[in-house]
């Protein structure tokens, strides 16, 4: 008897968002089955999954990577202000214009937040 994993246990396992998986299946990239109101995969299908997006990474001593959706895209004459929508979290990022242009960043594109630890972060309390 195959074992199925939810939706969640792929997404974790490819280091990716539940949220990433279901517009991967949107853009059949990947079918998961139905068992009542789950998406489920075949456990045997996992490692044909992991290496072909292990295919596609790349390498970087960075290790806090948020994958979402492109919400918002303000360019001007230099800079650009790209908005993402990563799971519970809003990242944004202020970049050159000719970078944003360089990578399509455009709402609705699928893209990743990688954070280095190289800046202090202040929270407020309320």
């Amino acid at each position: 008897m195959s074992q199925y994993l939810r939706i969640g246990e792929v997404a974790q396992a490819l280091g990716v968002s539940p949220d990433t998986l279901r517009r991967w299946e949107t853009e059949g990239r990947i079918a998961f089955e139905r068992r009542g109101n789950q998406r489920v995969l075949d456990a045997d299908r996992l490692p044909e999954l992991l290496a072909a997006h292990r295919g596609k990474e790349r390498t970087s001593s960075a290790r806090n990577r948020l994958t979402g959706v492109v919400t918002s895209v303000i360019r001007d004459g230099v800079m650009a202000q790209v908005e993402l929508a990563c799971g519970d979290y809003r990242i944004v990022s202020l970049m050159s214009r000719e970078a944003a242009d360089e990578l399509g960043l455009e709402p609705g594109v699928t893209a990743s937040a990688v954070v280095k630890s190289t800046n202090v972060i202040v929270e407020r309390d309320r």
